[in-house]
């Protein structure tokens, strides 16, 4: 017979505490083998116990999210899924927690616990049996490489760079985007798979820590050089021409890959406008996406890079366009900041 995922449940909600216990209990292939009411149990259990996976609540007394998360990282390795409010302050925490090697979110459903939870039980359950792909070495592996600010002598390229994420994205992102220049000579687009809310604490973040300006898209944003434009959350990016200016709109169409944003829409839409001078990343993340963009990036003789699995948290998306024979070049996160700039 099979392992069942050993699940640790800490939340400072004895109501939640239930609610997650009686939501995993009733899947066969999974037990709770304890729960905490904050942080201090939490590390405490998570080294008794040894969990396959945590649902770590996002705010606790005593030691909070972040805290319990870097003790448990650090003394008991296990993939965390943080249990979050939709409030901007939960998004930001979120953030910090996914960069810190949490592996993935849930969002708690607006104001008491009611009915709503059940469907995002279903949610979490696919979440914790996802996140078993997942190699704990991995999460834990520090950056061997502290990034240096690269230089570019000012020019504009005409280029524009497109860059793809999933599970793992922040993490990655994180060794990508800081280290270029304020005056990189392309506009960047960013796809990560996030929910509404979520994106804009991502662009937040991204723009304290980099020299160039990180903001979250809206509609009729004119792309600029040394400017990263991130999908906002449940929305597709696009981009239009118009009086030679590439023109930013979003659209709410059917999901692609399961996801929106989909970062095979982007691909498929610029590469339309800027044939072979788009240059795709494609990170860390589950599933395809990406793989028929990079197709099309490739059509028009565009370039590809894709993410080693050396940094991924999941190896699925870059692994996908490299098997496909779309990758120029296959390069560990923290090298693809010189590539980039090599290449624009």
């Amino acid at each position: 017979m099979e392992e069942k995922i050993k699940v640790l449940i800490v939340d400072d909600s004895a109501f939640m505490r239930m609610i997650l216990k009686d939501v995993i209990e009733k899947e066969n292939d999974m037990k709770v083998v304890g729960i905490a009411k904050d942080g201090l149990e939490a590390v405490e259990l998570a080294i008794k116990t040894k969990p396959d996976v945590i649902t770590l609540d996002v705010e606790m007394p005593k030691l909070n999210g972040i805290e319990a998360l870097k003790e448990i990282m650090k003394r008991a390795p296990a993939r965390v899924i943080m249990v979050s409010s939709l409030t901007e302050e939960g998004a930001d925490i979120t953030i910090t927690a996914l960069e810190l090697g949490a592996v993935d979110f849930i969002t708690k459903p607006a104001g008491s616990i009611s009915m709503n939870f059940r469907k995002v039980a279903g949610d979490l359950i696919k979440k914790i049996r996802n996140s078993m792909q997942i190699d704990i070495n991995a999460l834990v592996r520090k950056a061997l490489y502290k990034p240096k600010t690269l230089n570019v002598k000012s020019l504009v390229s005409g280029k524009v760079v497109v860059i793809g994420s999933s599970t793992g994205g922040p993490k990655s992102l994180d060794q990508v985007i800081p280290p270029l220049p304020a005056n990189f000579p392309a506009p960047i687009i960013l796809v990560q798979h996030m929910p509404a809310g979520f994106t804009k604490s991502l662009a937040n973040r991204l723009n304290k820590i980099s020299n160039l300006n990180v903001k979250e898209a809206e509609e009729g944003d004119i792309l600029k050089p040394g400017w990263v434009y991130i999908a906002p959350g449940d929305y597709h990016l696009g981009i239009k021409l118009h009086d030679k200016k590439s023109i930013v709109y979003l659209e709410k169409s059917e999901k692609i890959n399961n996801v929106r944003p989909a970062v095979d829409f982007t691909l498929d839409k610029v590469a339309e406008i800027y044939k072979d001078k788009t240059v795709s990343v494609i990170l860390t993340g589950m599933g395809k996406d990406g793989t028929k963009g990079a197709f099309k990036v490739k059509y028009y003789k565009g370039i590809v890079i894709a993410e080693s699995k050396e940094t991924c948290v999941v190896y699925g998306m870059p692994k996908s366009v490299i098997e496909e024979g779309y990758a120029d070049f296959v390069l560990p996160a923290y090298k693809i900041p010189e590539k980039l700039v090599e290449i624009i």
